[in-house]
């Protein structure tokens, strides 16, 4: 759009959020367009370059729901068409608005009606998934903040129209796919993509995954690089279990001495990631532990079962998000059994001050009993708070997150703040 602007002479005027990748506000101010940043969502940038549009009298370009626009996307399945004649399965393409699939899908299939179209979101901002479903456009209540490149609430309406005639399926996918997928796209092409850039790999993968697809030609959209180099650690942090090449294990051993050689021993050549352990039973011992796996289906289960045969209490943390975000990462083991805790993990647009200012809009009403936060570069922050309060007054917490516009989710009854982090005696083995 700046670039476009620069070459034709025109001012140009780009409303985005303050959540905003820094490489990307850098690029468009290099290529001459001023910026406005507004708000922490797509939405709320839409918002107001409508605004500035009625105060101003500018003409207003949508990104993804104008006929124009979505044809001028649709250019990118024209070039594949013409680079590749052979046979093609299907094109993967990544959704947030739905300009770029409806334009692809819309040429793909006049053109060429036997290649399906696959379109790809995240599981946490699948506004077409949702909408296809319901046969009518809806907004999404919240959507995630991770690819920000595809966080929109609702799908456009022109994109949905051609959507619904064009596209053959959707394919959701994780935050831990999507790291997994950045470092696909690294390592075959040494480029590093956004999240929202290699969502369409991601979407491939678990295609061929779940229909055992061999011997087919799948092509994938890369459709953007604008990633802060500080968020690649949360990446990495990720990938090793969005490839299945890492498992994530609470495992009960005995408390005594020798007990952490025996375990590893009943590993065998597996390498261990990860293990942390605080003293707090004199009987068993409740340790959270990483295990290098071959990525091979079935692999972790077969391991679950091996150490459950010898004995042991397994639980699977591999898929269990606070776990990942949090428990790994604390230090200091359980509270007392009389604390009364709520526990919540908490969601907010990250840029400076924000954490600071989620504390502020909490006040001094509650008192806060357990908290762990971590900056990792992405647009997002991450905490999980605990709070000493009665059930009945976890009803007005929530109605102040509610009202602060933040995604949250109770967490008081997860096994891994069970596990590791709750009262005494929170969990009977």
């Amino acid at each position: 759009m700046a670039l476009a602007a620069k070459k034709l002479g025109i001012k140009a005027l780009i409303v985005m959020p303050k959540t905003t990748p820094e490489i990307k506000i850098k690029s468009v101010k290099a290529r001459g367009a001023k910026i406005v940043l507004h708000g922490d969502s797509y939405d709320d940038a839409y918002t107001h370059a409508q605004e500035l549009v009625a105060e101003k009298g500018m003409t207003f370009i949508h990104p993804y729901d104008d006929p124009e626009v979505i044809a001028g996307q649709g250019t990118v399945g024209m070039e594949i068409l013409r680079q590749h004649t052979g046979d093609i399965h299907a094109i993967f393409v990544p959704v947030g608005g739905g300009g770029l699939v409806a334009g692809i899908a819309a040429y793909v299939k006049f053109v060429r009606p036997e290649i399906k179209v696959i379109a790809v979101e995240p599981d946490d901002a699948d506004c077409l998934n949702q909408a296809l479903k319901a046969g009518q456009r809806v907004v999404l209540p919240q959507v995630g903040l991770f690819a920000d490149g595809v966080a929109v609430k609702q799908i456009g309406a022109e994109p949905f129209r051609i959507a619904q005639d064009y596209v053959d399926e959707v394919v959701t996918v994780s935050t831990d796919e999507i790291c997994a997928a950045i470092k696909d796209i690294f390592d075959d092409t040494r480029s590093v993509a956004e999240p929202a850039g290699a969502l369409s790999v991601a979407g491939l993968k678990k295609y061929v995954d779940r229909h055992g697809m061999r011997q087919q030609t799948l092509i994938a959209i890369d459709s953007g690089a604008n990633i802060n180099f500080d968020r690649l650690r949360y990446v990495a942090e990720r990938t090793l279990v969005g490839e299945h090449r890492e498992i994530l294990l609470a495992v009960a051993i005995p408390e005594e001495p020798g007990s952490f050689l025996k375990f590893c021993k009943k590993l065998g050549k597996r390498s261990v990631t990860e293990f942390n352990y605080r003293y707090f039973d004199s009987r068993m011992a409740q340790v959270f532990v990483g295990i290098s796996s071959s990525g091979l289906e079935g692999d972790r289960q077969q391991l679950i079962e091996h150490l459950q045969d010898d004995g042991l209490f397994v639980t699977d943390m591999t898929g269990n998000d606070l776990a990942k975000d949090h428990i790994r990462h604390m230090v200091g083991g359980h509270g007392p059994s009389h604390l009364q805790e709520s526990v919540y993990s908490v969601e907010f647009p990250e840029r400076p001050g924000a954490l600071l200012k989620f504390l502020l809009s909490l006040g001094s009403q509650w008192n806060i009993s357990l908290f762990h936060y971590r900056n990792h570069g992405a647009a997002f922050g991450k905490v999980l708070i605990g709070l000493q309060m009665a059930e009945a007054d976890c009803q007005a917490f929530e109605q102040c997150l509610h009202g602060l516009g933040l995604m949250f989710q109770q967490e008081t009854g997860n096994l891994a703040y069970r596990m590791f982090a709750g009262g005494a005696g929170a969990v009977q083995l």
